[in-house]
């Protein structure tokens, strides 16, 4: 069976620009099993997002919004918007590689 990724439990993971110098990612959350599993520590963390986008953990800020099914993780952009390095000006494909981290212990493709 195909593994579990962090798109599969949420209906949307979506990045923006958080002004020039900062990229914010949102996790909207099917239901509260999925927050469950998206909010909890020993999956996403500080280190975790840090080893996906190559920044300093103690740059990256996680937001746990159980009310809201959301986890909202914010990091400074590699290089500043609009950059002559800048390949994603509105950091509209950023959330790519954390919407495709793994969900240990699940298989399926499709919560349950």
């Amino acid at each position: 069976m195909p593994e579990t990724t962090l798109a599969d439990l949420a209906h949307e993971v979506r990045s923006k620009n958080a002004g020039p110098f900062w990229v914010t990612m949102e996790v909207f959350l099917r239901d509260e099993e999925g927050y469950r599993i998206a909010a909890d520590e020993s999956f996403l963390n500080e280190r975790v997002v840090a080893d996906l986008y190559r920044v300093e953990a103690d740059s990256v800020q996680l937001f746990r919004i159980p009310s809201l099914n959301v986890v909202k993780i914010s990091f400074p952009r590699p290089v500043s918007q609009g950059s002559l390095r800048d390949r994603d000006m509105h950091a509209g494909q950023h959330h790519v590689p954390l919407a495709r981290l793994s969900v240990p212990g699940r298989a399926g493709g499709e919560a349950s």
